[in-house]
């Protein structure tokens, strides 16, 4: 089996608020293998951008703080390095992608200056060589007249070419890791389209690995190889992207599904929404965090005790009482409104398969 490149093992950050502590990720673990593309999916709030953000030590300490866990980086503990060995993993072999074009750039310096400044800061190379890399990666990552444009400021680019700028000084330094944080934030639908292509494409041009994260499940289809889904900081479903769409065992996933308009199926009736809302982090509900939303929760199980974060099958996982294994229902059972006797039924199947 392939090393993983990044390997995360029950990361816990938490807020400190006038209000009482926040715990915005709760015990997250997943690998990143090298030159896949994994996404981290899930609503706002649910602690995609702090988990990203946590993994590279950016995250404000105070009132953020970093609780437990690991982040090894090909094997090496990043979070037992000094500061300064730190800024030099990050930048050069992991770099990243924030979610505003708009603010990422600095409006007072070229394009071209911006992206030098990164290679420079990783490279003992001359400003003609840093400022010839920078020209090499805005022509990778698609910008016309790469050479004339690279001394313009970020206000004499549309936002799509803004975002295609960040992709290329993300790429500048070859890195073995790129975090993609909602790199499409505040783009229309084509220019979407055209910059995850590019991000797509540079990433297999530098044999790069993406952590893509995103709450366009749209995008994970089209992009990832394999997908975690968080809810209230934890990871509730992990597996491929063909087990998040056709495979799905946890009731919050079901629902991402079921409230999004596909192609690849025929429906019954309109989309369905997800009913309630997610929980105040301050007080997370007991048992199973998404109880107080699920059709399917269990009166007792469900709201007392928590679910582990269970193996399925191979590179499946689900956090779920009654995460069954595949074949146990099927799509017409799944979709159905939610009886009374569901978990009698679960349990039945349960003891006929042991």
């Amino acid at each position: 089996m392939t090393s993983a490149l990044l390997s995360v093992r029950g990361l816990t950050t938490t807020f400190r608020t006038d209000a009482g502590d926040v715990r915005a990720v709760a015990g997250v673990s997943f690998d990143v293998l090298p030159g896949e593309i994994f996404g981290i999916v899930g609503e706002s709030g649910s602690g995609k951008s702090v988990t990203a953000m946590s993994v590279l030590n950016l995250i404000p300490q105070p009132p953020a703080r970093i609780e437990a866990g690991e982040v090894l980086w090909k094997g090496v503990d990043l979070r037992t390095l000094s500061e300064e060995d730190f800024r030099r993993t990050r930048g050069s072999e992991i770099s990243m992608i924030f979610q505003d074009p708009m603010t990422s750039l600095n409006p007072v310096f070229t394009i071209g200056q911006q992206i030098a400044d990164v290679v420079r800061a990783h490279h003992d190379v001359s400003r003609h060589e840093a400022h010839e890399r920078a020209i090499e990666t805005l022509d990778l990552v698609g910008i016309p007249n790469a050479r004339r444009r690279v001394d313009d400021y970020p206000h004499q680019f549309s936002g799509g070419m803004r975002q295609r700028a960040l992709i290329a000084m993300a790429i500048a330094n070859d890195p073995d890791l790129i975090i993609a944080d909602e790199p499409t934030t505040a783009l229309d639908v084509t220019i979407q389209a055209q910059v995850l292509e590019v991000l797509k494409q540079a990433a297999a041009k530098t044999n790069s690995a993406v952590m893509l994260i995103t709450h366009d499940l749209g995008v994970v289809a089209g992009l990832a190889h394999r997908v975690a889904v968080l809810y209230a900081g934890q990871i509730v479903e992990e597996g491929t992207v063909d087990d998040l769409y056709y495979r799905p065992r946890m009731p919050y996933a079901w629902g991402l599904l079921e409230s999004m308009a596909r192609l690849d199926q025929r429906r019954r009736g309109r989309l369905r929404p997800i009913d309630g809302h997610p929980p105040n982090m301050l007080r997370p509900p007991g048992g199973c965090r998404f109880h107080p939303r699920c059709p399917y929760r269990d009166g007792n199980r469900c709201l007392s005790q928590e679910p582990e974060l269970i193996e399925i099958e191979a590179d499946h996982r689900a956090r779920c009482h009654y995460a069954v294994a595949p074949g146990w229902f099927s799509p017409d059972e799944r979709l159905s409104e939610p009886e009374a006797g569901w978990h009698d039924r679960v349990r039945s199947r349960e003891r006929e398969a042991s």
